[in-house]
């Protein structure tokens, strides 16, 4: 039996295409050393190259070291500019046809770093990867060659925005609470902004933010609406931080206790709640506009309303816990609060078990059977007259 391995590498971005003027896909062992030397004469400090000809490299070993009865191929997979979610349809589409072509039985990555990564979950819903190599460059050591490298990373579109905009934000907010009088605050929010910021990448905000961004470039009139969503989020947002900041000044009496703490946050709680509801609806209106709703964001709805009648609740009993003395806790007392907590959670119930059940019946009527045509031998037979 011939076992067929695919060599992969792939470029996301395109360079391929924009320095070098070639389209994806590139299969073939003549077909990519090409590519590899025509991008390398178009940009010699571009990592795709190496990556390339990392794919080469191992696709020369593979033949070196295999059986009659294994073929190997090399390919690169070319994505677009704008990284993204077009980029990685591009990707899948390319990858389909280059699996038509070779049917691998696996495939082996190589790739020069996490971004090129990204997208094997794309590769192993089409063929299993059995190996991933990962090419890094050697750079020269020493302070010229620390300095080459993040000046030539600076050029770069791409890093200099995840570079310079945090830095000068960081030197911005340092700047100023330096030259306002009593500014102290602003550079004690510093390590505030620096920690959302560590925090949102690694929660991968970033990605789901681009992801966003290019479904709003792909719907302008959902974009339009779903704007003006998110816009109403910010403003209840504002609303919500002024809420609770009056609080603090009316009811603050020189100490910061507890039932000082339960009061503020009490009071944007609302405000953060419709805050919430806003962005969702503008994502909800994006989704509808793109043809992708599945009904999850009115189930994370639901349950946003669980979670904020349960807060709400039990905010109430704790701030009257603290602030009466003669405060018992009995059901009498306490069961009534949690009547509306009750009912949203029949409410998320109901609207989990409807949005399944359509999910459900949606996956039905698109299952489809497969039909196969009679064989020629089967029309013979049909043709052959009766024995009788």
């Amino acid at each position: 039996m011939v076992k067929r391995t695919l060599v992969l590498t792939i470029d996301r971005d395109n360079d391929l295409g924009t320095k070098a003027a070639i389209r994806g896909p590139v299969i073939g062992r003549k077909s990519v050393l090409t590519a590899a030397l025509k991008l390398g004469i178009a940009d010699p400090e571009e990592s795709d190259t190496n990556a390339i000809l990392g794919a080469l490299n191992k696709h020369d070993m593979l033949i070196d070291t295999s059986e009659d009865s294994e073929q190997v191929e090399v390919a690169i997979l070319t994505g677009d500019e704008k990284v993204g979610l077009r980029s990685d349809r591009i990707i899948t589409s390319q990858l389909e046809e280059v699996i038509k072509e070779f049917q691998p039985d696996r495939a082996i990555l190589v790739t020069d770093g996490a971004e090129d990564e990204s997208v094997l979950p794309i590769i192993q819903s089409q063929v299993m990867v059995e190996h991933i190599q990962k090419i890094i460059v050697k750079q020269s050591k020493g302070i010229e060659g620390t300095y080459y490298i993040i000046a030539k990373a600076l050029e770069d579109p791409k890093w200099r925005a995840k570079m310079l905009v945090p830095l000068s934000i960081f030197l911005i907010i340092l700047g100023l609470g330096i030259m306002i009088p009593g500014g102290g605050v602003l550079i004690g929010a510093m390590p505030f902004l620096l920690g959302g910021y560590i925090l949102a990448k690694g929660l991968g905000v970033d990605d789901t933010v681009a992801r966003v961004m290019s479904d709003m470039r792909e719907n302008v009139d959902a974009a339009m609406f779903s704007s003006i969503f998110w816009l109403g989020g910010v403003f209840t947002g504002i609303l919500a931080i002024v809420s609770g900041w009056n609080q603090y000044v009316d009811s603050n009496q020189g100490t910061f206790t507890i039932p000082l703490a339960l009061d503020v946050f009490h009071s944007s709680l609302t405000w953060i709640m419709i805050t919430f509801l806003l962005l969702i609806g503008g994502l909800l209106l994006l989704r509808l506009k793109r043809g992708s709703f599945s009904g999850r964001m009115i189930v994370i709805s639901a349950f946003a309303m669980v979670v904020y009648s349960w807060t709400d609740a039990a905010l109430t009993i704790l701030t009257e816990a603290f602030t009466d003395v003669n405060y018992a806790f009995e059901a009498t007392s306490i069961l009534p609060e949690f009547y509306i907590p009750f009912f949203w959670i029949v409410i998320l119930w109901m609207t989990s078990t409807i949005v399944r059940s359509l999910k459900d019946r949606t996956t039905q009527g698109n299952t489809c059977l497969l039909y196969t045509s009679p064989s020629p031998r089967d029309r013979q037979k049909s043709r052959m007259p009766s024995s009788a």
